[in-house]
């Protein structure tokens, strides 16, 4: 008797994936208006993340529409692969959603994402490997699950952060290299600041973003995360991320002040709220492993009210205050 075991076939995964998330990710048949489209993304960019919610407010209505297109996007790219417990049926969905992209670019989109997505593409001339590097990091999720060095960790965000400020850049006309490399640090920052501040958490999905060679040198394992206990040493190890997430933020920041002011104040909240984890990190004498730092809504508040400042009166913004000073607070 044959006891091997029968694999399920691509239609079979991507039925079970889809079955773990809501309804309306799902490919409809007949593709919606360009304003069902949009009304969509917005839709979902305002009631599924309260901090891109507060940003939108700041942005020229032009705009808004291209920023939900990328959000929605991003956001439902990223609960394919992290919101279906199944590996495999989670690849077949990010294949899925590839294809998706391709047909975009093809002018042949179904879903409302890349309805509203094409509009935006064809108006800023955003080329499809931006999007395309966001699915690569969210299969390397699947299958990765520690990495060596922070140069691998770097390497990591090239696809999984970065793109997206460059996405940014592109829907604000703000595109060229030397912006895209200021961008790439802000980005890979603020990835990194969500790491430090979601250890426990990572560890509970089987991932550790800590950089081995780091955890070595510092004397901190798995076994340490596991227990739930910030030791002496891997209290000094987080200090340690902590401060090179500082300097990755100090070098982004002269972006604030080489894009236009709209843009500029949604840089200088996403920068100061970056920063404001690592504040908290720091107020927990680095212990992420008992309680997760958490920024309050009146902090939050406060952030959003200093880059109004900072729209009002330029030479307050943390772009130009910090560069003149030299340093973060």
């Amino acid at each position: 008797m044959n006891t091997a075991t029968v694999q399920p076939d691509n239609e079979t995964l991507i039925a079970r994936g889809w079955a773990a998330l809501p309804a309306s990710y799902r490919i409809p048949e007949v593709a919606p208006t360009l304003d069902e489209a949009r009304a969509y993304c917005k839709r979902l960019a305002e009631s599924h993340y309260e901090n891109f919610h507060v940003a939108s407010w700041f942005l020229p209505e032009a705009l808004r529409p291209h920023f939900h297109a990328i959000y929605a996007y991003c956001r439902i790219s990223d609960d394919l692969g992290d919101e279906v417990d199944d590996r495999a049926a989670a690849l077949a969905l990010l294949d899925l959603w590839e294809q998706e992209l391709d047909a975009c670019y093809e002018g042949r989109a179904r879903h409302a994402v890349f309805v509203a997505l094409g509009e935006t593409i064809r108006a800023r001339s955003i080329p499809k490997e931006l999007f395309s590097d966001l699915l690569t990091a969210f299969r390397q999720d699947q299958t990765v699950t520690r990495f060596e060095s922070m140069q691998d960790v770097l390497a990591y965000c090239h696809y999984s952060a970065n793109p997206v400020g460059r996405l940014v850049l592109y829907a604000c006309g703000e595109a060229d290299d030397e912006k895209f490399k200021l961008s790439d640090a802000t980005c890979s920052a603020l990835q990194l600041a969500n790491f430090w501040q979601d250890v426990r958490v990572d560890y509970g999905k089987g991932r550790v973003y800590i950089p081995q060679d780091d955890m070595r040198r510092f004397g901190v394992t798995d076994e340490t995360i596991a227990a739930g206990i910030a030791t002496p040493e891997f209290r000094t190890l987080l200090r340690y991320e902590v401060d090179y997430a500082r300097s990755l933020f100090q070098h982004g920041l002269p972006l604030i002040g080489m894009v236009n002011r709209d843009l500029a104040l949604d840089l200088d909240l996403f920068s100061r709220g970056g920063l404001e984890i690592l504040r908290a990190i720091e107020r927990q004498d680095y212990d992420v492993l008992s309680a997760r730092p958490a920024i309050s809504k009146l902090t939050k508040l406060g952030l959003a009210l200093r880059a109004v400042t900072g729209k009002l009166l330029p030479f307050l913004s943390l772009g130009k205050s910090r560069r003149s000073q030299g340093k973060i607070a």
